[in-house]
C-alpha cells in the first residue's frame, strides 16, 4: 500500500466526466487536477502546495480543491474512500487519472502530460 500511495493511475471502466458545476470551479482549459481534502487531513496540505505548483508552471492548467465534507454526494458517486485523492481531468473533463494519498510532483506532472497529449 505504502508503495501505491499517491501513485497516479489508469482510470478503468466507464470513465466519468465532470463538469464545472460538479466541482463549483472552472475547468482548466488544457487540464484540471481536482484535489479531494478535508479540514484535518495533513497530507492534504501539502498536496494543496504541489498541485498549486505545478498548476502555475503549466499554461491552462487549473487547481480545484472540492471540500470533501460538504460535497458527500460527489464523494459518493466518485468512490472517494480517502484524503487527499487527486484527478486529474482533460480539457474536456474525462478523468484520465486517479490518486490516493499525497502524491509525488513528478508523478502529477506526468499524469498531466497524458492528459494533454503530450
Amino acid at each position: 500500500m505504502r508503495r501505491r500511495n499517491g501513485a497516479a493511475r489508469e482510470v478503468r471502466g466507464d470513465v466519468e466526466r465532470l463538469t464545472s458545476g460538479d466541482i463549483h470551479a472552472e475547468l482548466g482549459e488544457r487540464a484540471t487536477l481536482v484535489q479531494f481534502s478535508t479540514s484535518f487531513c495533513q497530507p492534504c496540505r501539502a498536496t494543496r502546495r504541489i498541485l498549486g505548483e505545478v498548476a502555475e508552471m503549466v499554461p491552462g492548467v487549473a487547481h480545484v480543491e472540492v471540500d470533501a465534507e460538504s460535497r458527500l454526494d460527489l464523494v459518493r458517486s466518485l468512490n472517494i474512500l480517502r484524503t487527499p485523492t487527486v484527478l486529474v481531468l482533460d480539457a474536456s473533463g474525462r478523468i484520465v487519472r486517479r490518486a490516493s494519498g499525497q502524491p509525488r510532483k513528478a508523478d502529477v506532472i506526468g499524469a498531466l502530460g497524458l492528459a494533454v497529449g503530450e
